[in-house]
């Protein structure tokens, strides 16, 4: 059976198809606008308007469809929750596909679909004895996703995986989420260009920041760069402590730096409870922005 996998996104909606579980060669990918401003109701008629244009193309419509979505289905309400596409929150979204694509459907965070693609299409591939991996999104946010024997676990509120939302650092900035230190507010890229603004002359995206403290010339951007990679040693540990995963996979920009997998990684040693000892493997993704659909359809 063909494996359907839809990504949506607050600027566009992806369908990918897949061959099978079995095989997973690419059939067919498509893109179209989300046109969010214009409401709910509109997104999901976008939703349907894609599946159709996909079905046509290849011949036949799907049995069943995945989606990763930017928030969650709440378990207990069964609508939608902490999406940054806001129209979409406490919407009954599941339900609601259903209806109008007329098969069933299956909801998983966006951040879940990237760590359930990367477990069983990118660089878990490398890894096959596997058995737990947690997928990080250190971006513009942070986030995360956990998968265990190849299923996400969503768990009892359906916010399985989200790290980002764990106090970091006492009195810190605070978080739309209601608490102050995050660890979104503290190791994601807006919020590293924030503290390198607050203590430099001038502001600087992340990629300058990186660049003046590897060129030795910037002690406001070494002091950044220090601070990211004495966070993540911390969020990390935690991580490992709670989970123990057999797998890190870590995608977003601020994942683009090679110094978390060197010296981001050594830091995670002195917090971790196992005598300062790690050897958990910690990567790059491999599948870029296709891990969302591909999760998707994976689901």
């Amino acid at each position: 059976m063909k494996l359907w996998g839809i990504d949506l996104g607050g600027t566009k909606i992806e369908c990918a198809v897949l061959e099978s579980s079995d095989n997973m060669n690419v059939l067919i990918r498509k893109r179209i606008p989300t046109e969010a401003d214009k409401g709910y109701e509109h997104i999901i008629s976008q939703i349907k308007k894609l599946v159709d244009l996909v079905a046509d193309e290849l011949g036949e419509r799907p049995q069943k469809i995945g989606f990763a979505t930017p928030g969650v289905l709440d378990p207990a309400t069964q609508t939608m929750k902490n999406c940054n596409t806001v129209c979409m929150n406490g919407n009954p979204m599941n339900k609601d596909l259903e209806a109008v694509l007329g098969i069933p459907v299956k909801l998983a965070n966006d951040a879940n679909c990237f760590a359930l693609a990367e477990a069983l299409m990118g660089a878990g591939k490398d890894y096959p004895n596997a058995e737990v991996v947690f997928g990080v999104i250190m971006g513009t946010g942070v986030g995360g996703g956990l998968v265990v024997h190849g299923k996400v676990i969503g768990g009892q509120h359906g916010i399985g995986g989200e790290w980002g939302h764990n106090i970091l650092e006492e009195n810190g900035e605070p978080c739309y989420c209601g608490k102050s230190g995050c660890v979104e507010k503290v190791i994601a890229g807006p919020a590293l260009e924030k503290y390198y603004a607050d203590n430099a002359e001038k502001p600087l995206k992340l990629k300058e920041i990186l660049e003046r403290h590897e060129a030795g010339i910037d002690p406001v951007a070494t002091a950044t760069i220090e601070r990211l990679l004495e966070y993540f040693g911390r969020a990390i540990s935690t991580l490992t402590n709670v989970l123990d995963p057999n797998l890190i996979v870590i995608g977003g920009g601020v994942g683009n730096i090679d110094l978390l997998y060197t010296e981001g990684y050594e830091r995670i040693k002195k917090y971790i409870f196992n005598d300062k000892k790690i050897t958990t493997p910690i990567v790059k993704p491999l599948l870029g922005d296709s891990a969302g659909v591909f999760g998707a359809a994976l689901l």
